[in-house]
C-alpha cells in the first residue's frame, strides 16, 4: 500500500507552500481592485488594464521562462519568485502610507507581481510528476488544485472583511507576507530529476529548445483541444469577473464584504469540483468527464449577465459555482493528462507553452471587458463572456481528447 501523498515531507511542503501562496493571493485579487476603485477612483477602463497586467506579461516572458525552467533546478526558482512577488507588494502600502500610490504603480505591480507568479507556476507544475510520480499525478493535482480552490474562499471571504475593516493597503501586506512564509516552507522540497538531462539542455540554444516544446504541444491533438477550450473559458471568466467591484460595489452600491463573498461562491464551486475529479475522471474517464460536465455546466454562464439587486445577485452566484465547479475537474483532469503524456526534459517548456496561451486568453479578457464596459457598459462584457462559456465544450467534443482515458 502506498504511502498517503502528505505522509512524503517533500510533497507536505510543496503542499502547505502552494496553500499559503494562493491564501495571499486571493486576497490581493479582491483588494487590488478595490483599492483602485475606493482609493484611487477608477473606472471600468483602468480596472480592466490592470487585471489585464497581471496576466499579460506571460505573453512576453512564457516562452523563455520555459526553456529556462528546463535548464535550472526548480525549487531555488520558485523561491526567487516568491520573494520578489512579497517586496513588489509590500510597495504597495508604502506607497498608501507615504501618499504616492498611483494607478501607474499599481499597474507596476500586477506585471511585476505576472511575471514572479509565471515563474513559479511553470516551475511548481514541472516539479510535481519528479515527486509524486506519474502514477499518483491525478491525486496529487486533486489536492493541490482542492486546496487551490478553498484558499480561494477562505482568502477572497477574508478579503471583503479585510478590506471593509482595515483597508485595502492592508490587504494586501497580507499577500505580501504569504510570499515569504512559502518561500520558508519551500526550503523543505527535494529537487528529483537528472542532473545530465540539464546539463544537455544547458549546452542546447535556448530558440531551439523553446521551438521543441512548441512543437511538442501543437503536433499532440489531445493537448490542442485541451488547450483551445482552456483558452476559451479563460478568455470567458474575466469577461465574467473583472467589472465586478464596478458593477457590485461602485453601481449596485453592495458593499464590500458581498464582492467576497460573491468570488468566495467561485472557491467553492473550484473545491468541489477539484475533490471530485478523481472520482468523476475514474467512472467516466478523463476525456468523456471534462466534455460531459462541461456540456452541463457551460450553460449556466447564461445567468451571469442578470446579475442584479436582491435574489438575481445570488441566482449569479450560483451560477458562478456551477461554472467554476467545472474548472475545478478540469484543472486536476486536464493538468494530470498534460503531464503524463509529455516527457520530464520537456514539461517546462509544455507548461509554459500552455500557460503562455491560457493566461494570455485571461488578459485579453482582461482589456476586452475594460473596452466594452467602457463604450457598451458593464453587462455588456458579461453577455460576451457567458456566450462564450457556454459553447466552450465544443473542442473536447470534437477531438481525441473525448476518448482519453
Amino acid at each position: 500500500m502506498e504511502e498517503p501523498l502528505l505522509r512524503s515531507p517533500g510533497f507536505r511542503n510543496l503542499f502547505v507552500a502552494n496553500a499559503v501562496s494562493q491564501l495571499g493571493s486571493q486576497i490581493s485579487y479582491v483588494a487590488l481592485p478595490l483599492l483602485a476603485v475606493t482609493v484611487l477612483g477608477a473606472g471600468a477602463g483602468e480596472i480592466g488594464l490592470l487585471a489585464a497586467l497581471s496576466t499579460i506579461t506571460v505573453l512576453v516572458l512564457g516562452l523563455p521562462a520555459g526553456a529556462w525552467a528546463d535548464r535550472v533546478r526548480r525549487r531555488p526558482v520558485m523561491i526567487a519568485a516568491d520573494l520578489a512577488r512579497a517586496g513588489v507588494l509590500l510597495s504597495v502600502p508604502v506607497a498608501w502610507w507615504g501618499g504616492w500610490l498611483s494607478m501607474g504603480h499599481l499597474y507596476a505591480v500586477a506585471v511585476l507581481v505576472g511575471a514572479g507568479t509565471l515563474l513559479f507556476d511553470v516551475a511548481s507544475l514541472s516539479l510535481v510528476p519528479g515527486l509524486v510520480g506519474r502514477g499518483r499525478l491525478t491525486s496529487a493535482n486533486s489536492l493541490l488544485v482542492g486546496t487551490s480552490s478553498g484558499m480561494d474562499i477562505a482568502g477572497r471571504s477574508a478579503a471583503g472583511v479585510l478590506v471593509q475593516v482595515a483597508g485595502a493597503p492592508l490587504a494586501v501586506l497580507a499577500d505580501a507576507l504569504s510570499y515569504l512564509w512559502s518561500a520558508a516552507w519551500l526550503r523543505g522540497v527535494p529537487e528529483p530529476g537528472s542532473t545530465a538531462v540539464r546539463e544537455v539542455a544547458v549546452r542546447e540554444p535556448l530558440g531551439r529548445q523553446i521551438s521543441a516544446g512548441v512543437r511538442f504541444l501543437f503536433g499532440d491533438p489531445v493537448l490542442v483541444a485541451a488547450l483551445v477550450q482552456g483558452t476559451m473559458a479563460n478568455l470567458a471568466f474575466p469577461l465574467c469577473s473583472v467589472l465586478l467591484p464596478v458593477l457590485i460595489v461602485d453601481q449596485l452600491g453592495y458593499p464590500e464584504w458581498v464582492l467576497g463573498a460573491y468570488l468566495a461562491v467561485g472557491g467553492l464551486g473550484a473545491l468541489a469540483g477539484s475533490a471530485s475529479a478523481h472520482l468523476i475522471g475514474r467512472r467516466l474517464g478523463t476525456g468523456r468527464a471534462t466534455w460531459l460536465v462541461s456540456l452541463a455546466t457551460a450553460p449556466a454562464s447564461l445567468l451571469i449577465p442578470f446579475l442584479d439587486r436582491g435574489p438575481w445577485l445570488w441566482g449569479a452566484a450560483a451560477a458562478w459555482f456551477v461554472l467554476t465547479f467545472r474548472t475545478g475537474v478540469n484543472n486536476v483532469l486536464l493538468v494530470s493528462l498534460r503531464q503524463r503524456v509529455t516527457p520530464d526534459d520537456l514539461l517546462g517548456r509544455m507548461t509554459a507553452t500552455m500557460r503562455l496561451l491560457l493566461m494570455g486568453a485571461v488578459g485579453l479578457g482582461g482589456l476586452l471587458a475594460g473596452a466594452l464596459g467602457e463604450i457598451w457598459g458593464v453587462r455588456s462584457a458579461l453577455v460576451t463572456g457567458a456566450l462564450i462559456m457556454a459553447v466552450s465544450w465544443v473542442p473536447i467534443l470534437l477531438s481525441p481528447l473525448r476518448r482519453q482515458p
